[in-house]
């Protein structure tokens, strides 16, 4: 009968898998309908959670730092994916509370799934737009305190946020703004982004610097820095990196507050520079490769009233130095150039005060290294002597038995004197109404030893002017009718040129004195003894300078 009704036996064939299917599409829709059950209840129960352990939370971040506190007004965590987001977070300065040092909108913390296949727990830890703000008060304060930084339980209040070791970390739109005195001049890194990666050396962890990271952020708004490096940072004793850094026209004007404390005044002025930096327990090393400063107006500001704190810092610059030149940091400089800038010196203490100026600047420095290990350093600046005069100066740097070995050469030709008469005025009580001036040097440094020589010329100088100086005393009149004259019988040649030269010589052995105050010093002497031959000695009382 069977063989006689096929389709009869095909039907009866199929039952007990069509019921066996339905069977599992039941067994499957409980399954996913459970799931999604306890997905909603897991999703319910953590809303329940937030406020136990946001408080928890602020409580132990706030017994584990030192000098600082912490406010969180809002938390959320997820069952389901074991995820958590922070919000509004801010750590505040005891000292200094207002405005908070620190600001995350939002903190986003999971674990990396896929890392746990390989059996390792790790996290990942997303800050979108956090902000750091410092001023001078927070900052002074945090120099003072005497508890070191790596104690004060930033570490313990990371973990008290998520207890799993951070393996990724992204920043997204951060900002970084610190305030000195003037809050309309703040310095301050915006649209900072960074990603680090492999932090806890999950990958290739004998590697040297297993962990990649990159940065980028805007400097003052129009400048442009990048870094892109490989770090290991769980190097012992402290982590380690190597890195390519990348500025882009940083503006130099927002350095002005900072810099005013050393008696520079700074105006202008455009950073471009490329270099690279490893820095390990094993391996200290800088090279910059180029720097370049445009378009930058800089002058030294002397005055009678910060003449014991610049004699102060001048002793502590060379206490640096010495440091510097026997630290481990291995130091290389390829080339440094300044264009189209003016530098200058201002003396407000003088009895006349005055300024001195290079116009139109052009300095390049090229091949600096630590103890000269690639060999002699140069430098060479051209420009206008206020103004003017056509200027070129270059020297020579190698390694000497005693230090540095220098040979600098100053040529300075044409200068318009009438631009130096408050230089005059100081030192010399007169000034002039027409006449050029040019300069020749060369200096020697062997062993603390300096030797060369000073020369100044002076060509058609007129010192007396009866319409310019009808208004002055009769004894300043006088005065410089006297010199004109003496000048009349000095010089000689067809050109109507007066010429003097003074040797140098000494020795540079002041151990708590920079060697170029000391040359500075010495130049200062001779020009002046060539400038001025016998003029303090034609009127009575005339000061020397």
């Amino acid at each position: 009968m069977a063989d006689q009704n096929p389709e009869a036996n095909q039907y009866h064939g199929r039952k007990p898998l069509h019921r066996l299917f339905r069977s599992l599409t039941k067994v499957v829709s409980w399954g996913i309908g459970i799931s999604a059950l306890l997905i909603l209840i897991l999703f319910i129960v953590s809303y329940f959670l937030d406020e136990p352990l946001r408080s928890s939370m602020e409580n132990r971040m706030n017994s584990a730092l030192k000098g600082y506190s912490v406010r969180l007004p809002k938390l959320h965590f997820q069952l389901v994916g074991l995820s958590m987001t922070l919000k509004g977070l801010t750590v505040s300065q005891k000292a200094h509370p207002d405005p908070p040092v620190a600001s995350f909108p939002v903190l986003r913390a999971r674990i990396i799934w896929h890392e746990v296949l390989s059996g390792k727990l790790v996290a990942e830890f997303k800050l979108v737009k956090p902000e750091v703000r410092i001023d001078k008060r927070q900052l002074s304060s945090e120099a003072a305190n005497p508890v070191p930084l790596k104690q004060q339980g930033w570490q313990q209040a990371v973990e008290a946020i998520y207890p799993l070791k951070i393996n990724v970390l992204t920043i997204h739109d951060a900002k970084i703004t610190y305030i000195d005195e003037d809050p309309e001049k703040p310095l301050h890194l915006s649209r900072l982004n960074l990603k680090a990666v492999n932090i806890r050396n999950v990958h290739l962890p004998d590697s040297v610097y297993p962990s990649t990271f990159h940065l980028e952020t805007a400097i003052f708004g129009t400048g442009r820095g990048v870094i892109d490096g490989k770090a290991n940072f769980l190097a012992v004793p402290y982590p380690g990196f190597n890195a390519r850094l990348t500025l882009e026209n940083v503006p130099l004007d927002n350095f002005k507050p900072l810099v005013a404390r050393t008696n520079l005044s700074l105006r202008n002025g455009l950073l471009s520079s490329t270099g690279e930096i490893e820095y390990s327990p094993n391996i200290k090393k800088a090279h910059l490769k180029e720097m370049t400063i445009q378009g930058m107006d800089i002058e030294y500001i002397h005055s009678a009233s910060t003449k014991a704190a610049e004699k102060r810092r001048a002793e502590m610059v060379v206490k640096a130095a010495r440091v510097v030149g026997k630290s481990e940091m291995d130091i290389r400089v390829d080339q440094v150039r300044l264009t189209r800038c003016m530098v200058g010196m201002v003396n407000k203490a003088a009895r006349n005060p005055y300024r001195v100026f290079i116009a139109d600047a052009d300095l390049k420095l090229s091949n600096i290294s630590k103890n000269y290990s690639q060999g002699p350093a140069k430098a060479e600046l051209q420009g206008k002597f206020m103004g003017s005069g056509a200027s070129k100066v270059t020297a020579d740097f190698r390694k000497g038995h005693k230090g540095s070995d220098v040979d600098l050469d100053v040529k300075i030709e044409e200068t318009q004197m009438t631009a130096m008469n408050d230089l005059l005025r100081s030192y010399a009580n007169f000034d002039v109404s027409a006449g050029t001036f040019s300069f020749y040097s060369e200096l020697h440094i062997r062993d603390d030893a300096i030797s060369g020589y000073v020369k100044p010329f002076f060509r058609d100088m007129k010192v007396y002017d009866r319409r310019m100086d009808s208004k002055k005393k009769f004894s300043d009149r006088m005065y410089e009718r006297l010199v004109g004259g003496l000048f009349k019988l000095l010089k000689g040649g067809p050109k109507g040129e007066v010429a003097a030269k003074v040797n140098i010589s000494g020795t540079l052995n002041k151990p708590h004195t920079s060697k170029w105050q000391i040359i500075g010093q010495m130049i200062k002497n001779a020009f002046f003894k060539a400038l001025l031959p016998g003029f303090d000695k034609v009127v009575p009382g005339t000061q020397k300078p």
